[in-house]
Formats: structure tokens, sequence, C-alpha cells
């Protein structure tokens, strides 16, 4: 009988086993996109919020675990954050503690399969409401146009995956319900040491503790698996969640592998105390329940009761992890020296999380931005008073600024690949055209340099009246490069409005200033060779002036028309029925007016 029984756990059941976990595993996935989607950028400036608070820290990455359904995502998340610099360490402990509670979330909503009753209970019985929210999230994916009903209609999609996935797995296993030697195999589990190896390899291999519980919770279904054996796999399994981070981890900077192996030894020091706890506890208690099967719901509390108290025993000691891990990876003597990479924050491993990559890619952009800025202003300056060590900072402004778009470019096109919202696709867009012409103003800050060089060297002077010119037109471009600037860092659409008005005003001036130098050529009030700077001089000021309205306008198109139509924008923007349009210009022109 039992050799009947155990035939008829054959190659179907197997695959159904391997297909549940599939659609399980995929199901999750998608429902942690959507979710993550539907957040957008709120998990940034939720771990931009952290604090030396270690609660908050646990809560926050409790919350954002629950949002991804996935402790190892968020863990490999805090690893990036740590290597890019965005976190410290001692941060970095609360968040993994908190992830571990995040992630009992799935136990719970998996423990749903195991809901009975009759009448209106049966209502929560999966294989009740499964089927409508797969119906209901097919429609809001396929005939919604919102970006925001269609993430929606992910996660209800990826949840009834998920629930189905689990059904099969559970169908695949219920064969090996009354099979004596399969239970003879899980009583083998009730040795702590095999339970907890047979939990941690199968976790590692399908890098997922969330999958490896759902499974634990398919078996449990059947009533074949007790309480004294499914604890011993359930701490393994969280043993084993650690591989994903550990191997995130290699090719990572010191603090970053030291997050890596914080999160092995929360596991592993809560794993110790917790199952010597439980064990001295049974073996003077006599506890009925634990001899009998465990259920789906007895495997979510079992799960959520491990995490919750290794987090409260392990928290107060949280600066104790951070020395272990310290001394289990140490620094090499000259690495404490080490400059801070100023690209860090371009971290590969977050582009596994593209909103927080993309928050990322902004603040680079911005620091790009400001060198920028400040390398133009750096060169105007030279005009007036030229030395060689400005002149040294400028070109090495301009190798840096290169860098930036390098670097910066690669990580959006990278970026750009990944499942975006729209919103986001969007900034992607904003950001590279951006980024061009903040590499393009530096490249002009230094021909005005040279400009400042040459007439520095060779001892020439502006005449008196072009010289009052030249520093309005330079005071104009000042302020060009802080409205666009200004407008770029803090995504201000109305500052960016002021930004074309005054370029079409320093277009006047240039005209304006070069009609006025033929005038002194002719008076022989000027030398050609003066003609030639002056003429170097203001066709780059004109051309910063142009890249402060791509950037301007960019951000201004896409915040009303999503569109990259940048002529058929400006002609409108410079209609003469536009009063915004026209009361800046003519204010611009009296401030900037010649003598």
């Amino acid at each position: 009988m039992a050799i009947q029984t155990f035939q008829s756990f054959d190659i179907i059941c197997i695959l159904t086993l391997i297909g549940g976990l599939a659609l399980f595993l995929f199901g999750m996935n998608s429902m942690g996109q959507g979710l993550e989607k539907l957040s957008g950028s709120s998990l940034e400036r939720i771990l931009e919020r952290l604090t030396s608070n270690p609660i908050k820290s646990v809560i926050l990455g409790a919350l954002v675990t629950a949002v991804i359904q996935s402790s190892s995502a968020t863990t490999v998340m805090v690893v990036g954050f740590v290597n890019s610099g965005i976190m410290k360490l001692s941060q970095a402990v609360g968040v993994i503690m908190g992830a571990n509670i995040g992630t009992t979330m799935t136990a719970w909503i998996l423990s749903l399969t195991g809901v009975e009753g009759e009448g209106i209970m049966m209502f929560f019985k999966p294989s009740s409401f499964t089927p409508i929210l797969a119906i209901i999230g097919m429609i809001l994916v396929m005939m919604c146009k919102s970006a925001k009903k269609k993430d929606i209609g992910t996660i209800l999609v990826g949840f009834a995956i998920l629930m189905t996935g689990m059904n099969l797995m559970s169908a695949a296993v219920k064969p090996l319900e009354t099979n004596p030697e399969f239970q003879s195999i899980l009583t083998m589990f009730s040795n702590p040491l095999l339970g907890i190896l047979a939990g941690a390899v199968l976790t590692a291999v399908i890098q997922s503790s969330s999958a490896s519980v759902g499974i634990l919770q398919a078996v449990a279904s059947t009533g074949a698996i007790n309480f004294n054996s499914a604890v011993p796999i359930l701490m393994g399994q969280n043993i084993g969640t650690c591989i994903t981070a550990l191997l995130s981890s290699v090719g990572a900077n010191k603090n970053a592998k030291r997050a890596a192996v914080i999160h092995l030894y929360f596991n592993l020091i809560g794993t110790i105390i917790f199952m010597v706890v439980y064990y001295t506890v049974t073996s003077f208690v006599e506890i009925e329940m634990l001899n009998g099967p465990v259920t789906e719901t007895g495997i979510a509390i079992v799960h959520t009761v491990f995490n919750v108290f290794a987090t409260a025993l392990l928290l107060p000691f949280n600066k104790i992890l951070v020395k272990l891990a310290c001394a289990t990876i140490r620094d090499d003597k000259n690495e404490a020296a080490a400059a801070e990479d100023q690209f860090s924050a371009l971290e590969a491993r977050l582009l596994a999380t593209p909103s927080v990559a993309l928050e990322q890619c902004k603040s680079v952009a911005v620091k790009m931005a400001e060198c920028s800025r400040d390398t133009l202003k750096l060169s105007i300056s030279l005009l007036s008073r030229y030395n060689d060590r400005d002149a040294e900072i400028i070109i090495e402004n301009e190798d840096v600024i290169d860098n930036y778009e390098d670097k910066l470019g690669s990580y959006l096109l990278q970026l750009g690949s990944k499942n975006l919202t729209v919103t986001d696709s969007q900034t992607v867009n904003k950001l590279l055209h951006c980024i061009g012409d903040f590499e393009r103003i530096s490249d002009h800050a230094v021909n005005i340099m040279e400009c400042a060089k040459e007439m520095n060297e060779k001892g020439l002077q502006f005449s008196k009246k072009a010289t009052e010119e030249i520093n309005i037109f330079s005071n104009a471009i000042n302020e060009i490069i802080d409205t666009a600037m200004i407008a770029f860092e803090h995504d201000d659409v109305d500052t960016a409005k002021a930004v074309e008005p005054l370029e079409e005003v320093i277009d006047h001036i240039r005209t304006e200033v070069r009609a006025r130098h033929i005038k002194r050529l002719r008076k022989g009030k000027c030398t050609i060779e003066m003609g030639f700077v002056l003429t170097d001089l203001i066709t780059n000021y004109e051309r910063v002036a142009d890249h402060c309205s791509n950037i301007a306008v960019c951000m201004i198109q896409l915040h009303d028309n999503n569109s990259f139509d940048m002529h058929g924008y400006l002609n409108d923007l410079k209609a003469a029925s536009n009063e915004e349009f026209t009361s800046k210009f003519k204010a611009y022109s009296e401030k900037y007016m010649l003598p």
C-alpha cells in the first residue's frame, strides 16, 4: 500500500510542483514590481528620512520590504546604499532587521489558502476570490490608460498568479499526505541540524525565503509535518536568504560587505538563541500542539514570532553587530585614506529597484549641474582677473564633467531598459537631454577661459564702452545659468519659464554688441585682433544661453505636453499672445539695457 501511495507521486506531480513554484515566483515578482511602481520615488524618500534611531530604521525596513515583497531585494538595496555612501553601516542594521519582519507578510498572505468555512466565509478562500482579482486586474491592465490603474492591475494579477502557484504546489504534494515513507523523511527534519541545513539549502538554491516558506506551507497543507519538524526548517530558511546579499556584495566596498555579513550574523545568532530557548522550554514543558500537524497559519505565526523575537533581542546590541562585522571584514591599511568616489551613487545593485536608482541619478545630475555652473562663473571672472590656478581648475572641472556625462549617461541608458513607469521614463529622457547641455556649457567655459588667457598673454584690453557692454552681458549670463540650474535642481517649472525670455534678451544683446563693435572698428577705436576675441566671447555667451534654454524648455515640455517638439513649443511660447513671456521679456530688456 505504501509503495502504491509513493508511486502516486509521479512525474506529473513533480512537474506540477515545479510549475507551481514558477508561477509563485513570477506572481510575487509581478506583484512586487507593481507595488514598487505605485510607490514611485517614495521608497527613496522613506529611506532618506532614516536617522540614527534604530527603531525607526526597523519600521522603515519592514515597510519597504512589505511593499516590494522581498527581504532579499531590500537587503541588496541596503548593500547598494552602503556601497554608494548614502547609508551608514549603523543605519543599515535596523533596516536589515526590519526587512526580516517585513518578509513575513508573504507567509500571512499565503496562509489564506488554509482558510476554511462555509457560506460567506467561503469568500475568503483564495479559490473563490483569486479569479475575480485576476479578471479585475486584466481589465485594468488592458483597458485603462492611467499608469496608476495599470500598476494596480499588475498587483492584482500578480497576486492571483502567486495564489494559483501556491494552490498548484499544494495539489502537487497532496498525494504524499498519507505516504509513510514521506512522513518518515519529514521526521528526520525534527533533528535541528538537519532541518536547519535543509531549509538553508532550499532557500539558497531558489534565492527567495518567501518561496521556500511557501513550499513549506504547501507541505503543511497536507498535514504531514508537525511543529517540531517545521521550526528548524524555518530557521534554516532565514539563514539561506542571506546568500543573496552575500553574493551581491562581491566586488563592493568593505562597508557594503559588512552590511551583508550583518544580515548573516543577525539570522545566525537569532537562530541559535531561538533554538536554545525553544528546545529548553519543550524539554521541560509538554506542549501537545507541537506534536500535531502544523498549518499554513502556524507556519506564518512561527515565521513572524522568530523575526520579531530576534529583532527585539538583537536591536539593543546593533553596535556590537557592527563591530563584529568590522572585525570580520577588516580595513586595508591604505583604504581608510582612499578618496570617496564621486560616482559611487550610481550603484549597479540599485538598478534592481528602478525608482530608487532614478533618485540617485537625479542627485548625481544636480552635482554635475552645479559643477558646470561654477566652472562657467569662474571662467567669466577670469575676464577681469586672470590667474593660472583658476584656469587649471576650469580645465580639471571640464574633465570631471565629461566623466559625469559618460558615467551618468551609461547608467541612465541601463536604467531606461528597465520596466519603468511613464513618469520615470520621461525623467530618464529629461536627464539624458540635460546632461548633454551641462557638458557643452563646461566646454564653452573653457573657451571663455581661453579668451581671457589670450587677452592676458597679449596684453589686450577692451575699450571702456566694450567693457561696460561685456559686464552687462556677463551679468545676464550669470543670471540665466543660475535660473536654469535652480529650476533643474528643484524641478521648478515656474522658474524654468523665466529662462526663455532672458535667452531672447541675450540674443538681442549679442546682436547689439556685435553691431556696436563694427561701428568702433570702422572708427578705428578697436583693433581687428581685439575684435576676434570679442566675437569668440559673445558667441560662447550666446551658446551658453541656448543650452540653458534647452534645459528649461525640456523641463516645461515634459511637464505640460510630455513630448519633444521643441521648435513648435518655442514658437507657441514666443507668440505675441503669451502675456507671461512678453512681460518677462520686457522686464529683462530693461534690466540688461546696454548704455
